[in-house]
This record gives C-alpha cells, structure tokens and sequence, in this order.
C-alpha cells in the first residue's frame, strides 16, 4: 500500500537527561508539548539522534514513544526512529513502534551496509525486509557521503520505487549537487516521495533548490523559525526567507561548528538557556560542553530569543 508523502515541519525532540542521566520525563514532556503546540508544525521525530538514541534501551524507546503520544495527543504526526544495524532488530522495532502508536518511521542507515553503493541490492533488501514487518511509511535517510553510509542514486531509487512504504527521504547528503540530483531524480517517479531538507546549515539554499518539508534536530530549538521560513520559501517571498534566515545564522553556526558531534549538546545547552529545560545533560561517551562554547550558544539563543 502507497501512502501520501510526509510534508512540512517535523523537529526531531532533544532528551532531556535528569542528573542520574536517567530520562527527565517531565522536561521531556514539557519540550515536546511546546514543539506540538508550534502553529506549522507537522509532526515530531522521537528516538533520532537529536535524542541521543545510540544510548536509549529498546525500553527506554518504546517509553519515548508513549510519552509523546500522550503529549501530542494526535495534534501532530510521530515519526519513531529505527536505529539498528540488524535487519531483523529494525524489523522488530519497526512493529514494535507501529503497535506502540508511531504514525511513521525514519529508517537509518545500517553500519553493516558501511560502502554498501557497491551493492544496491543490500540496502534494498534492507529496507524491504522492514517493510514487511509494518504498514507504516517510512523515510529513507540519506547520509553525507564522507559518512560512508550514504543511499547512491541507483539505492534511493530502487528503494523509493520498489517499497511501497517508503514515502519521503529525508535528505542530508550535505551536498547541494547531490541533493538537487535526488530531488530531481525522485520527482520524476510515477510514485509520490517528499523531500525533507536536513540541511541545517544550509538550509535556505535547500529550501530555494526545492524541499516538501525541514526533518531536524535543530527544529527542536528554532521550530518557529523553521515555520517561518518553510512558509515564506512556498510562498516564493525570497527576501523574507532571507530575512529569517539571516536572524537564525549566528545560532546555526555556534549550534553546527566543529567537533560536529557536539551539535545536539550544545542544542540542549540553547534550551537551557533559554529557560525550555531544567538541564543539558548527555548521556556517555558525550560529554558537556566546554564553558566557552556554552556561552555562546547561551548568547546566540538569547538573542534569537529574547522572550525564551
């Protein structure tokens, strides 16, 4: 069964951490009511990296999930992440997040298939395998190629074409030509896919070259910016998209500087700051930011924010 495209603005939730780097379930609460109460936002992606779900236990997710549904309370779409490098894991968790209430699933990349653009087939066999385990659509994630785990053109496609579940990608190849090629390319199917841009840092050049939605962490922050400027893109009002583009700058850049890892950290540090969160706790092997970077993103938010 076909399904219609996943559009418009999706964050993907932070997790918050209490100090025993046990879930803050009340501040996780708290997060995700705001996101959901963000007029534009779609739906909310649960257990992603934005929520540090290398080091969430399977119970831990399926608690996530319960959480935001009850949150939610069917005002946005759940887009449940599918982490897990073994076909036969992420098809179990596939139809664990369907019976446990997702409304979608955003399915990563496994490590095993690390070079796998060689062998299109083990990818689409990948995500085949998942497909039979849930009626749910499903998006397919695809990776910067330094990652080694990008979806080649040949992959996406098949994928796209020959899984009826799938019905967006969420694109973060990080390379304009690479994004434009696959827009274009899944655009001319007979199939309906949406593109969701997870260009965080270049996010109107994106938006401009053509997107159906924003899929990312750093929505868990700017959601109303995001709002902003997804509208203003649709509505071919350039100058204003660059206007909001040019308030969120000096905060995607202190978010998205190097080390990259630390990205979501200091996104937590941003909701911290801005009084949206108790703490910015993570979860080992990541550690708290250095002070300096701390105070930066503190300033850069505030003075996106001043409101909180």
């Amino acid at each position: 069964m076909q399904h219609d495209p996943l559009t418009g603005v999706i964050p993907a939730c932070l997790m918050p951490f209490d100090a025993d780097l046990e879930i803050d379930e009340a501040n996780l609460r708290r997060h995700v009511a705001a996101l959901a109460a963000v007029d534009g936002v779609d739906a909310i992606t649960v257990n992603a990296h934005a929520s540090e779900v290398a080091t969430l236990t399977a119970a831990e997710q399926r608690r996530v999930l319960e959480i935001v549904r009850d949150e939610v309370g069917g005002t946005a779409s759940i887009i449940a992440g599918v982490y897990a490098d073994s076909t036969a894991d992420a098809a179990r968790m596939a139809r664990d997040a369907e019976r446990d209430g997702a409304d979608a699933l955003l399915i990563f990349p496994s490590d095993l298939l690390h070079g796998s653009q060689l062998r299109p087939d083990m990818a689409l066999a990948h995500y085949s395998a998942i497909a039979e385990a849930t009626a749910l659509p499903m998006i397919a994630f695809v990776y910067p190629a330094q990652s080694g785990k990008q979806l080649g053109l040949d992959a996406l496609l098949a994928i796209c074409t020959e899984v009826d579940n799938v019905a967006a990608v969420k694109e973060w190849s990080n390379d304009i030509v690479v994004y434009e090629r696959n827009l274009r390319e899944l655009k001319s199917l007979d199939k309906p896919i949406s593109v969701l841009s997870s260009f965080s840092r270049s996010l109107l050049a994106s938006l401009c070259v053509g997107a159906d939605g924003i899929l990312s962490g750093h929505g868990s922050v700017v959601a109303t910016l995001h709002v902003e400027i997804f509208r203003a893109v649709e509505a071919g009002d350039l100058t204003q998209a660059r206007i909001v583009w040019n308030r969120m700058y000096d905060f995607v850049e202190a978010c998205y500087a190097d080390p990259f890892l630390d990205g979501h950290n200091r996104m937590k540090e941003a909701l911290a700051a801005l009084g949206r969160i108790d703490l910015a706790r993570v979860r080992p092997p990541l550690l708290a930011v250095p002070e300096d970077v701390r105070r930066r993103v503190g300033a850069t938010a505030a003075a996106l924010f001043p409101e909180g």
